[in-house]
């Protein structure tokens, strides 16, 4: 047990930025295991964009150009807010690289015209 993340990509446009069931054309781009503190930061993303799951578990949040750029400013700041879970094991800022090549990728992705989005499950 404990915390997976996934960055997903789809062909279709959700039709709401969060709580959209996973397309079923939906690909695998990036994995993370046990990294809980770019779990907070995509939870307070997923909170903005009106998501309403109290344990943000088995939810998705669609990533756009914008909040990928927030993403690596806070990345490389070291601003990724400390988050706990019984799961969720511990981040210890090697991730870092990991999450700028995720980043790449989903810029990519973004570019191709694909959706990126996040969900996890713990």
């Amino acid at each position: 047990m404990g915390l997976d993340m996934y960055a997903m990509t789809t062909d279709h446009t959700p039709s709401q930025p969060v709580d959209f069931p996973e397309p079923d054309d939906a690909s695998q781009l990036h994995y993370w295991r046990k990294h809980p503190d770019l779990h907070g930061w995509m939870e307070r993303l997923y909170i903005e964009k009106g998501g309403s799951n109290e344990t943000f578990n088995c939810a998705s949040v669609a990533l756009n150009a914008d909040d990928l750029h927030q993403l690596e400013i806070d990345i490389e700041a070291g601003n990724l807010p400390q988050t706990n879970g019984f799961f969720f094991g511990e981040s210890d800022g090697t991730e870092s690289n990991d999450d700028l090549a995720f980043i790449a990728k989903a810029r990519s992705a973004i570019e191709e015209g694909k959706t990126v989005f996040y969900s996890s499950w713990w």
